[in-house]
């Protein structure tokens, strides 16, 4: 026996155990990353990780069987028969076996990769979980009076807007961790895998009279050992102060180290006024809701008239002022008909009102950076405003998605999507994060992965209608496929009749490239009076008839259509004469309508104010807006070269839309048009 163990150390057979080990645990782990986000079902990764630890004794009785040396493999001579005979073979493999089978066994009661799923049935990969990791569920309202829950919110809320201010832990954003409300049965262990922390803080809040009643209690989600618990019977005025007493007992127990402005910033008050942050409270849950409801704008508009009452409440409060300025900034961003010089004047104000307060807060640096991206495009200072703001507010995912969204527009296509997954890294089970990231994908015309993150977001809101509707809509992009986006509408139809107005753009795009004109009427009927914004392009209601008109060879309702359309969009950009949006929806209704050299000069004023250059997203479809706008007028050569320029760049252009969509009808038929869709097929 001694001579065998001798000769498995002249063997290296030991030393190929031990490399076999540390590099089969290696491999489990990056796969334990890497399946999960393609989604490989649950038997192919466990068959992955069988055939890693079945490897095990078959390396053995190679390391057996042969001898490395120099880089070459050749068998190894031994000492005779007994050496190599069979049984000791046997008696190798055997060993191998048991050990791999032992593996197996610790890999089946704890394996790296497999969270269980939660309610959606998202998966979350868990195999990196920070000690210093904690996320703030909503706390029970326990008072009497219902409408107190806007206050028990907020106490959550501080205590976790407290907490991700210190840069040695990480904090879980309040738009994930909010759909744990506190009436529904939790499992605690699952939410710290799916969160992706080690740590959970609940409580209760019980509001009577002038008095206040906070309990709390962390709890470690991987053991559901109960760590720490309090209760503070207060006057309501020191409410706050309970927050911040409970923000620091939760930064001990995780033995966090605070620096002197971490702990500044945890015992500073919002407001004096709780009415003020009851407001504020509310505004920030409906600009939450932005991520999940198609009533985008509908919820800005409240928030910012909430927020209006909380700042003149008290005119002092500086973070009112600062999501003021966000909201007002999204409003003014996203398209819509309140893309005015007076709504951006609305935003100046708040700003400003936040940089006389507290200039050199991370808040301040955040909203401003926010500011100089949307209202200005201004994206190298909001970047510096950004890289300010992550200094104060590690924990907070708005300044990574920010980052990544310019990024984007940069055509800084891979930095864009890192800082878009760090963002999801601190707020997991953001929806609107991950429909993000599926953009970044389509704009590089990179279906798979496009496919796989909407995959993602369908496991986390399955009955999201928006995210049903753009999966299914990769079929028509990348194959000119209209069949499950047809049956993606039918079943949303079915299930709600009167929910077709929030996907009315998505249907009438369906039947414009199914030329289906009783279909196309029924979506039209459906579009909002107010019109729809596709990117950040606003398209008044009677853009959406001219275009149906035209596709069906109705002429007379086609001009009448794009006429009223175009008195819509001169008072859009009376004021704002060099606003390329408003432009290059000018150029294609005055294309419509034949009117030649006016088309050519606002289409190309557009992408002159806009160039990829310096917008990699919004100046690629001004450039495929400029294609349209030739193709319209009978300036085919034009058409064709523009068309040949916006193929080699990222954008939203597709092939399944060229084949498909009447809108290129007057280039089909030209032997260039097939050259054209060859660039558009995806490889």
């Amino acid at each position: 026996m001694k001579s065998f163990f001798e000769e498995l150390k002249k063997r290296r057979v030991y030393r190929v155990a031990f490399g076999y080990i540390i590099a089969g645990s290696a491999i489990v782990q990056v796969a334990g990353t890497v399946l999960p986000i393609f989604h490989a079902p649950d038997w192919a990764q466990q068959t992955f990780v069988v055939l890693i630890a079945f490897g095990f004794p078959i390396a053995l009785v190679l390391a057996w069987c042969f001898d490395i040396e120099g880089g070459a493999i050749k068998k190894t001579p031994g000492d005779g028969p007994a050496t190599v005979s069979t049984r000791r073979v046997w008696i190798l493999a055997g060993a191998g076996w048991l050990i791999a089978l032992l593996a197996l066994a610790g890999y089946w009661l704890w394996h790296p990769w497999r969270a269980p799923s939660g309610p959606s049935g998202l998966q979350i990969v868990a195999s990196h979980i920070l000690g210093k990791s904690v996320a703030v569920l909503p706390f029970q309202n326990l008072s009497d009076e219902k409408e107190n829950a806007f206050f028990t919110d907020g106490v959550a809320d501080e205590i976790l807007t407290d907490l991700a201010k210190i840069a040695d832990l990480k904090v879980i954003s309040r738009t994930s961790v909010m759909q744990y409300r506190s009436g529904i049965q939790r499992n605690l262990r699952e939410i710290g895998q799916q969160l992706g922390v080690a740590h959970i803080l609940e409580g209760s809040v019980q509001r009577a009279g002038g008095r206040v009643r906070v309990s709390a209690q962390l709890i470690d989600a991987r053991t559901d050992t109960h760590l720490w618990a309090e209760h503070y019977d207060r006057p309501l005025n020191d409410v706050f102060a309970i927050q911040s007493e409970i923000a620091q007992a939760i930064a001990d127990q995780l033995k966090a180290k605070l620096s002197d402005t971490e702990k500044a910033a945890i015992a500073q008050k919002p407001t004096a006024d709780l009415n003020a942050y009851d407001l504020y409270v509310r505004a920030n849950i409906l600009r939450a809701r932005t991520s999940f409801e198609v009533r985008v704008k509908e919820n800005l508009l409240e928030a910012a008239q909430l927020l209006e009452q909380a700042v003149t409440r008290d005119p002092n409060f500086f973070l009112a002022y600062c999501r003021l300025a966000e909201v007002h900034d999204l409003i003014y961003f996203l398209g819509t008909n309140e893309h005015t010089p007076a709504q951006l004047a609305r935003a100046e104000a708040a700003i400003n009102n936040a940089l006389r307060l507290r200039p050199e807060s991370g808040e301040a640096h955040l909203a401003l950076g926010e500011h100089l991206f949307r209202a200005y495009r201004d994206y190298d200072r909001a970047l510096a405003e950004l890289a300010l703001a992550q200094k104060t507010l590690p924990n907070e995912p708005l300044v990574f998605e920010l980052i990544g969204f310019i990024e984007r527009r940069h055509g800084r296509w891979e930095d864009s999507t890192n800082h878009i997954k760090r963002a999801l890294d601190l707020d997991p089970r953001n929806l609107f994060l991950i429909q993000q990231l599926s953009i970044t994908y389509e704009t590089q015309r990179r279906y798979p992965e496009m496919a796989a993150v909407l995959d993602r977001a369908l496991a986390l809101a399955p009955s999201d209608a928006n995210t049903r509707i753009v999966r299914a809509l990769v079929d028509l992009d990348s194959r000119a496929d209209t069949k499950p986006l047809h049956d993606t509408i039918d079943s949303l139809l079915a299930e709600n009749p009167g929910a077709a107005n929030l996907f009315a753009d998505q249907w009438l795009y369906l039947a414009l490239c199914e030329r289906d004109q009783v279909t196309g009427s029924r979506a039209l009927a459906a579009v909002p009076s107010n019109g729809i914004s596709l990117g950040s392009t606003w398209f008044p209601r009677s853009w959406c008839e001219a275009t149906a008109a035209r596709a069906r060879g109705d002429t007379n309702a086609s001009r009448a259509a794009f006429t009223a359309a175009r008195v819509e969009i001169e008072k859009s950009i009376r004021d704002q004469p060099d606003y390329a949006q408003g432009l290059t929806v000018l150029a294609m209704i005055d294309a419509g309508l034949g009117r030649k050299e006016d088309a050519i000069r606002e289409g190309r004023r557009a992408v002159e104010l806009l160039p990829i250059s310096k917008d990699a997203i919004d100046g690629s479809d001004l450039m495929t807006n400029l294609a349209l706008v030739y193709a319209w007028i009978g300036e085919k050569d034009l058409a064709f070269q523009q068309l040949t320029a916006v193929a080699s760049t990222p954008g939203q252009l597709s092939y399944g839309q060229l084949r498909l969509h009447p809108y290129w009808d007057p280039l089909r038929g030209d032997p260039r048009f097939e050259k054209i869709l060859a660039l558009f097929t995806p490889k």
